[in-house]
């Protein structure tokens, strides 16, 4: 079996497990109370805590600990929603967010907020003048993700987070599928809030991180003990910011050897199947987006057929939740994309442990699949 869908989820780190472990079998205080057992997992939170900071350059009292990237996406909307609701209720985001933006924005709409869905060009890019002609009196939010999760496109977040400073708007970016692949500082990103989850970060599932700005206060998703600065209540989860926490160190120590390398087995890869295959399709732009990520089209055979044809590849269709339908993924259709490419999608996205051998073995697959004859 070979694994290309990193974009989808990754394995958890053995240096990140390791981490986890203590907090497993015996350090398994309550966080809050005064014991030891209590204050060596404090400690353990803190100190995770710090470590998602450095990743991202901000102050270790702006890390909220969540369940995900899900949960940290649903605080910020709702959130800045509930609160700004007498000042505004028109929020600004993008056709190809992820579901976890998507979503929260149609419930927004159905009661009682107005929400722009800003158009994407040919490469799967907002265009930052479209997102200040659309700036209104009433707009509390821009919310636009930093890269996305199908194509991989990075957004111009650093020049539409000017243009909510020059507005004075909140902005947030939904880092999930960014961090730990390109460079995410919050300050170089002029973003007020940053979602971040493990799954794409070689952490567990179920965890995540959300940074928001000091200064700013928000009606949290969750009401409780008041942990977290009072900001999302609940018993803290000390595994699993324990694992996120080590997840971003490593991140932050490997980010440029990392990057280097992928680039090459992306490249390796796409070049493998391009000169056997002369009508593939690159999807998204060939040059500004994530270093692991690769969506090509066959026109005339579905993404779905081909990896059927190769049940030793796990890959991607187009996003996880959606994988392996046979209609066109949004971003696509946002993208504007005919239907005949749009249908021949395949996502294929690298991560640490891909290897050359992988990727040679993975673009023959492909290639045999194709040249097969299957069609629709």
């Amino acid at each position: 079996m070979i694994y290309l869908d990193y974009n989808a989820t990754t394995p958890i780190d053995s240096d990140v497990a390791a981490a986890m472990m203590p907090f497993i079998r015996e350090a398994f205080g309550n966080p809050s109370s005064s014991y030891y057992l209590g204050i060596r997992a404090k400690q353990a939170l803190e100190k995770a805590r710090g470590q998602a900071a450095r990743l991202l350059g901000c102050k270790h009292n702006e890390i909220v600990f969540t369940s995900g990237g899900s949960e940290s996406n649903n605080m910020v909307l709702k959130g800045v929603a509930l609160s700004l609701r007498s000042k505004g209720r028109h929020i600004l985001t993008t056709a190809i967010e992820h579901p976890a933006i998507f979503n929260p924005a149609i419930f927004l709409m159905e009661n009682g907020w107005d929400v722009t869905f800003l158009p994407v060009d040919s490469y799967g890019s907002v265009d930052p003048d479209d997102v200040k002609k659309a700036v209104r009196k009433d707009t509390v939010l821009i919310s636009v993700m930093h890269a996305n999760n199908e194509t991989g496109t990075i957004q111009p977040v650093q020049e539409i987070g000017r243009i909510s400073r020059e507005h004075g708007i909140f902005f947030h970016t939904d880092a999930a599928q960014s961090i730990g692949k390109i460079k995410t500082d919050v300050n170089d990103l002029c973003v007020d809030f940053l979602s971040v989850t493990g799954h794409k970060l070689y952490a567990p599932k179920g965890v995540g991180a959300l940074y928001i700005r000091n200064g700013i206060e928000i009606v949290p998703l969750i009401h409780g003990g008041g942990q977290e600065n009072g900001r999302r209540s609940g018993t803290e989860n000390v595994i699993m910011s324990v694992g996120l926490g080590a997840a971003c160190e490593l991140a932050r120590k490997h980010l440029k050897d990392y990057t280097a390398r992928i680039i090459a087995l992306r490249d390796r890869l796409h070049d493998n199947i391009k000169k056997n295959v002369s009508e593939l399709v690159l999807n998204g732009h060939p040059e500004n987006r994530l270093p692991n990520a690769l969506n090509f089209s066959f026109p005339g055979i579905t993404g779905k057929k081909i990896l059927e044809k190769i049940p030793d590849l796990c890959a991607s269709t187009g996003a996880a939740c959606e994988d392996r339908s046979v209609k066109i993924s949004h971003v696509l259709t946002a993208m504007g994309v005919s239907r005949e490419i749009g249908m021949g999608a395949v996502r294929l996205t690298l991560g640490r442990p891909t290897t050359e051998e992988e990727v040679d073995q993975a673009a023959d697959w492909i290639v045999k699949a194709v040249k097969s004859g299957i069609k629709d």
